[in-house]
């Protein structure tokens, strides 16, 4: 059950954010970026993916270079692990691997991605049958004064043998341009809101086939690091989240950079 995303979830999925910004060079006129954030929690759809404790997390993209000269479009590949901590399990480690396409038209304002990740739990018992794939679909469009992003996941066999999944969620941000008060800074708040639809929902660990989540927050760029602050909840009560506040309210800190 993990995003592949950076801080509190903000870009996800992975490769849509870091693949978008041409930080070293690499083959094919393309270029390589990285990443390292901490937060407070990992939290995949408003579920806390570490027990409610810390988190270390780590990418490393690749995106080629555009394909034609009339808009942008791009492949990426991409890599990102983080620590974990699941009642059924305990402590281990999520690495995920992405791949997919992306392009921008209109003057960059319309983006849209085909993409998929593959995220697996190495070390963790066999017989949980973590391991799954996702189909990714994302369009989203800048109005300058805010910009909007719908994603639509699909999973012909989800988190523990789960069967199939589909998560929907739409993201709004805002960049508050009047307290930008040198370059050096830059500040946006967002929200999201999204459905989780499982098949076999008893083996994913949720009460019911859908559940809602939201989260919103504060972005504040400074000097190359990013901070933010985000409130998450979900529907889910104590009880059915396997009797753990792990889907209940919480406020998130963390802090990424982007090499």
């Amino acid at each position: 059950m993990s995003p592949a995303c950076t801080t509190l979830g903000l870009a996800c999925h992975g490769g849509q954010v870091l693949a978008d910004d041409k930080k070293w060079r690499g083959p094919f006129g393309g270029a390589f970026s990285a990443s390292i954030s901490a937060v407070t929690d990992y939290s995949f759809a408003g579920m806390s993916q570490t027990n409610r404790q810390p988190a270390i997390q780590a990418s490393f993209h690749y995106r080629t270079g555009s394909s034609t000269s009339q808009f942008d479009l791009w492949a990426y590949l991409g890599l990102w692990g983080s620590n974990i901590e699941f009642p059924s399990s305990g402590k281990g480690i999520e690495i995920d691997y992405m791949m997919g396409f992306k392009t921008r038209a209109f003057e960059k304002r319309l983006s849209v991605e085909l993409g998929c990740v593959r995220y697996t739990y190495p070390g963790s018992p066999a017989e949980l049958q973590y391991d799954y794939g996702d189909f990714i679909v994302t369009l989203g469009w800048d109005f300058d004064i805010f910009q909007i992003n719908g994603r639509l996941r699909y999973s012909p066999n989800s988190f523990g043998n789960s069967g199939a999944a589909w998560n929907k969620r739409v993201l709004a941000s805002v960049p508050l341009t009047f307290l930008s008060f040198n370059e050096n800074f830059s500040f946006k708040v967002y929200g999201t809101l999204g459905n989780q639809w499982v098949e076999n929902f008893l083996n994913y660990g949720i009460p019911s086939h859908d559940y809602w989540y939201w989260q919103t927050g504060l972005v504040m760029s400074a000097y190359g690091l990013d901070f933010a602050v985000a409130y998450t909840d979900t529907s889910i009560v104590y009880a059915g989240c396997g009797f753990t506040p792990n889907c209940e309210s919480r406020v998130i800190f963390g802090v990424t950079k982007v090499f």
